[in-house]
């Protein structure tokens, strides 16, 4: 599945795909835009099928009922979410339009990477484990953003080698979404990918 959101800051570009032979992808993402903030959510249940499928949904559920909180505040509530679930990695991703400043936080192996238009690759490193419910402390990290600035955020199940050449190729997200779907071998787990471009 390929879908495009167009909105006043961020153009965006998904690509969804289910583990062969699934019917239910195990993954999920929210994405919505505000005046204030855009904001960008990725669960990637354990495992794969309806029962990943249910965890992952758990976090863009809640997700989607408080959208103003703060990331901090929103990985306290996925994490209760995913009570009585197989549990999911998480990242929530948070840019705010008027201090050109975004907040980032995650659980597991989703990957994260802003590309400035100078060429600047900012890639906050994953944080080991995955929300179950469990009391766990959050490592929330800020940093700055420029006009024109494009970013991708991922499940494990695209492996990439080469990121900065991703980006550098093209600065059209339609064509860096072909350029990622040419590198997936094979789809032996979920994958789902959001690429964004900061256009405001």
């Amino acid at each position: 599945m390929t879908a495009q959101h167009e909105s006043n800051l961020v153009e965006v570009e998904v690509y969804q795909v289910a583990k062969k032979g699934n019917h239910h992808c195990g993954d999920s993402y929210f994405v919505k835009e505000t005046d204030e903030y855009f904001l960008c959510v990725m669960a990637d249940g354990l495992g794969s099928g309806e029962h990943a499928m249910k965890a992952s949904s758990a976090i863009t559920d809640v997700v989607s009922l408080y959208p103003h909180e703060d990331v901090e505040e929103l990985m306290v509530k996925c994490n209760e979410a995913t009570k009585n679930t197989r549990g999911a990695a998480v990242a929530i991703l948070k840019f705010y339009k008027k201090t050109f400043q975004f907040v980032y936080s995650n659980i597991g192996n989703i990957r994260f990477y802003l590309y400035s238009p100078g060429g600047k690759l900012t890639y906050p490193l994953p944080i080991k484990g995955f929300l179950s419910g469990r009391a766990q402390r959050f490592r929330t990290q800020m940093f700055s953003f420029e006009p024109e600035s494009r970013f991708l955020i991922h499940t494990d199940g695209l492996n990439l080698r080469e990121i900065k050449s991703v980006f550098s190729k093209t600065t059209k997200i339609q064509q860096m979404s072909t350029e990622l779907q040419s590198k997936i071998d094979s789809n032996s787990d979920d994958i789902t990918y959001v690429i964004g471009h900061i256009t405001g």
